[in-house]
């Protein structure tokens, strides 16, 4: 039997630029070499109008687009485990009418 790998130490560091951000908007845009990820924020002023600012793009080759695409299952199952089904419909249609602070 040969011996299983080490893997490596990870070292975690924020770049001086580091940010977070909020986004209810995700595009994905494909290419043959990549993957591109738009984030923004989606906002409506009036039931007939959505606008979305986009804020970020990043791009991923298609073999971390597909290891995002793992992780991010694995962590769903887990949250719908803990928490309940996630919906993506709204359930209740009789949103407030107005801005909301």
């Amino acid at each position: 039997m040969s011996p299983t790998p080490q893997q490596p130490q990870m070292n975690l560091e924020q770049a001086d630029d580091y940010r977070e951000t909020y986004a209810n908007s995700v595009q994905v845009r494909v290419s043959v070499w990549d993957f591109q990820l738009v984030f923004g924020l989606a906002s409506s002023d009036s039931p007939d109008k959505v606008t979305i600012r986009n804020h970020q793009a990043i791009y991923l080759s298609p073999q971390q687009a597909k290891a995002l695409w793992n992780v991010l299952g694995q962590n769903l199952a887990q949250y719908e485990q803990a928490f309940g089904t996630l919906a993506l419909e709204p359930q209740n249609q009789n949103f407030p009418q107005g801005p909301v602070n």
